[in-house]
């Protein structure tokens, strides 16, 4: 399911560009440039273009049946920011704070006690932030994190997701997707030096720091609970959504601890469990660069 950057593993057809280290548009054989495996993958009895893979259609119905299957996500009471400046292009890069008021006004608190919210404010305490240096994983977390993927399991936004891709050949078993999960999301891998210092939850939802900048941090209410504790520091945003319902979609700029995020950019409002199920179907259905 992960593809390396050599590979066509969930590439087919995608559009020539300079980087990629080989290729796999359809005129890379033409060009003699296509990865060793484009035939096995791309050609007519390919896995990747069998009825098997995950369409640009399929993945844009499958993301608005998951979002309208966030019954967990925050109503529009239960969340009120205050994104003051807006950042030009000039402007997000030069560490300036110009909204003097926090971004989050008021959030009912009441949604933290849902067990999916609950279950993943426990992971937020269990990673240094600083890479380079080893994650030590307690007995303790690794029970957080099994009741964080029993947790959302059980809703229907992420049994949706588990059917679509069982349909597509992905998994054969919940248990089967449910450890791959485990292994996506919290797996250690190295960013720095060679230690095993991040996961994917680590980087997406909790945050690092590496080389004196913030890294990730892409989620609401890490943000909103460090807001809080003044930990977090918002100085002004380059994006708002359109949209007058959660979630919501913010571009910000502010400052944790003193380190910098230049552009970052998060959903406002929706349940832990559709930035995971969301993430988890695009780096499942477009592994890679793609």
């Amino acid at each position: 399911l992960y593809t390396a950057p050599d590979s066509c593993e969930g590439r087919c057809g995608e559009p020539f560009s300079e980087e990629d280290e080989c290729h796999c548009h359809p005129e890379c054989e033409r060009d003699h440039n296509c990865c060793e495996d484009h035939e096995r993958h791309c050609g007519p009895d390919g896995f990747s273009s069998s009825r098997d893979s995950i369409t640009e259609q399929e993945l844009l119905e499958l993301s608005e049946q998951l979002y309208g299957l966030d019954h967990n996500k925050a109503r529009p009471s239960d969340v009120a920011i205050n994104p003051q400046h807006r950042a030009g292009p000039d402007e997000t890069g030069d560490k300036r704070d110009r909204s003097p008021q926090p971004l989050y006004k008021y959030v009912n608190e009441e949604l933290f006690s849902k067990p999916t919210y609950a279950s993943f404010i426990k992971l937020l305490d269990n990673y240094q932030r600083a890479t380079g240096r080893e994650e030590e994983v307690t007995a303790e977390e690794l029970r957080e994190q099994d009741h964080f993927l029993e947790e959302v399991m059980k809703t229907e936004l992420m049994k949706k997701l588990f059917a679509f891709l069982q349909g597509k050949n992905r998994y054969g078993s919940e248990q089967e997707f449910v450890q791959d999960l485990k292994e996506m999301w919290f797996g250690l891998y190295s960013r720095g030096d060679g230690e095993r210092d991040s996961s994917g939850f680590e980087h997406v939802f909790s945050g690092e720091v590496k080389k004196g900048k913030v890294s990730g941090f892409h989620n609401w209410i890490r943000f909103y609970l460090l807001e809080k504790q003044g930990v977090v520091n918002y100085f002004s945003h380059n994006f708002d959504g359109p949209w007058d319902t959660y979630p919501d979609v913010l571009g910000l700029q502010f400052s944790w601890d003193g380190f910098y995020k230049e552009v970052g950019s998060a959903f406002i409002g929706c349940s832990p469990e559709f930035e995971f199920g969301l993430y988890s179907l695009c780096f499942l259905a477009r592994p890679g660069r793609a």
